[in-house]
């Protein structure tokens, strides 16, 4: 994405490197999904050894970072597709 005059740097950072809203989209469902697997499922499921074995992390650090990483994402997402600042030849291709 190329940055425009009247575009937010911090709409900017969650995007440079991401050409398309199919990518950003991708972004956000992929940390959505790494999201569900930092809540600590071991602590909720305390007697299943499988789940401890599967879901490694015991503390509510990573979620804890991971839910503002989204709202960060989804609010770019928001800001660019009020602004159409997607560069218009990617969005014929999609």
């Amino acid at each position: 994405m190329e940055r425009t005059d009247n575009m937010p740097l911090w709409v900017f950072l969650a995007f440079s490197s991401i050409p398309s809203r199919k990518g950003a989209l991708i972004l956000i469902w992929s940390c959505v999904a790494f999201s569900v697997y930092c809540i600590p499922w071991s602590l909720l499921f305390a007697g299943n050894d499988w789940i401890v074995k599967v879901f490694m992390i015991d503390d509510w650090s990573w979620i804890s970072m991971m839910v503002p990483i989204i709202i960060w994402y989804w609010l770019s997402l928001k800001w660019v597709d009020n602004h159409s600042s997607w560069d218009e030849t990617r969005k014929i291709k999609e």
